[in-house]
């Protein structure tokens, strides 16, 4: 328990910083003089890098045992590009750096969340993720206020980037402490038989494509903060506001799915799949209240791809193939959350509801995947 808050404090620094940023990339890319087609290839190009590199990273960690030395390289290059982007000049030179932030992501995921599975498999992994997850959204609810604090004060966009230096620095402080007091973190899981294996089981591949669905048709909020701006629906300062709400609602989603998924299993990702499926309509076709109830949608399913969906790959794979696991399950999902985004960013300067439709449509079908790998689960 005490690794786990340790490196849920270190998560909550880290996405104060980036997910602080990432609440205003997309006006920001909009004042530099991005299109919405632009914006939504900076933002899924930016998940690809950072999903589909998950894919080395993962294995390299598993086969060198270094899980530490890619989980420190890796948040170092995550949180620091996020300051630089109050020198972009140029919007092209702005979506390197969100690229380059997603890099630092990729590199270090896999082998932290490989840490997090041997400590949670007493706690149960769906709380231990869970609980997790909660610390790290409280940091992506308090990036985004601290971010419009900034804009409503009308400081500007490089201010607010720039502001964001100091939880970075903390993130690397408690980070290195979290290191100094648990140099090995696979001493928690005791006793775990070895398993060899040829590849992973089929129930695996079944449950990345249904995750990859959902990731396909969910819209990322560079693409929906564009929308917000271009249609006035919000003023430059409540955009931040409207991504601190999701992460909260976030949080608290990531909790109780995470208690709920120990006891329930498979049947509670189907339905907060269902339910999250309708913010589409909600956020691109709705006013400001509508949007905002949208934008709560969008963190309840935000909350579950972030905790128990990562909590559910741990029990189908050996612990000695989880840092692998982990890194084709995120490049999976990030080659059709980058898809998804490019098509979206694409559909939405021809036709919102053929992007409604398209975000609706993938999701649902994920959620007759997901209630088929449940059955098998269970059998």
């Amino acid at each position: 328990m005490a690794f786990v808050i340790l490196l849920g404090v270190v998560s909550l620094f880290a996405d104060m910083t980036y997910e602080g940023a990432r609440s205003i990339t997309g006006p920001y890319l909009a004042v530099l003089g991005a299109s919405a087609t632009a914006v939504g290839l900076a933002a899924g190009f930016g998940e690809l890098v950072g999903y589909v590199l998950r894919l080395v990273a993962g294995y390299l960690s598993d086969r060198t045992g270094r899980y530490w030395t890619f989980t420190l390289v890796g948040y170092v290059v995550n949180v620091l590009a996020v300051p630089f982007l109050a020198l972009a000049g140029r919007w092209e030179l702005a979506a390197a750096l969100m690229v380059a932030e997603r890099f630092g992501k990729a590199i270090r995921t896999p082998a932290r969340d490989a840490m997090l599975s041997h400590a949670t498999t007493a706690m149960g992994r769906g709380w231990g993720f869970g609980l997790h997850e909660a610390m790290d959204q409280i940091g992506a609810l308090l990036g985004p206020l601290l971010v419009a604090a900034v804009l409503f004060r009308r400081e500007g966009y490089a201010i607010a980037f720039g502001v964001l230096l100091i939880p970075a620095l903390l993130t690397l402080g408690v980070l290195v402490l979290a290191r100094l007091l648990y140099p090995d973190p696979r001493d928690f899981e005791i006793g775990t038989p070895p398993l060899e294996t040829q590849g992973f089981p089929r129930i695996f591949w079944l449950y990345l494509v249904a995750i990859g669905l959902i990731a396909a048709g969910y819209a990322d909020f560079p693409l929906i903060a564009y929308h917000f701006q271009k249609t006035s629906l919000a003023s430059e300062g409540w955009i931040p506001l409207f991504y601190a709400v999701a992460m909260g609602v976030d949080a608290v989603a990531a909790l109780v799915c995470g208690r709920l998924f120990d006891r329930l299993g498979f049947t509670v990702l189907g339905g907060v799949a269902l339910v999250s499926a309708l913010f589409a309509p909600l956020v691109f076709l709705g006013h400001f209240r509508v949007a905002m109830l949208g934008m709560v949608l969008w963190g309840i399913g935000m909350g579950a791809q972030e905790s128990i969906m990562r909590a559910a790959v741990a029990g189908m794979v050996p612990a000695a193939r989880r840092g692998t696991a982990y890194g084709v399950f995120n490049s999976g999902y990030g080659l059709l959350w980058f898809a998804g985004s490019a098509l979206m960013g694409v559909l939405y300067d021809v036709s919102l509801p053929a992007l409604i439709a398209f975000s609706m449509g993938a999701q649902l079908l994920a959620v007759l995947v997901l209630f088929r790998v449940g059955r098998q689960r269970g059998a």
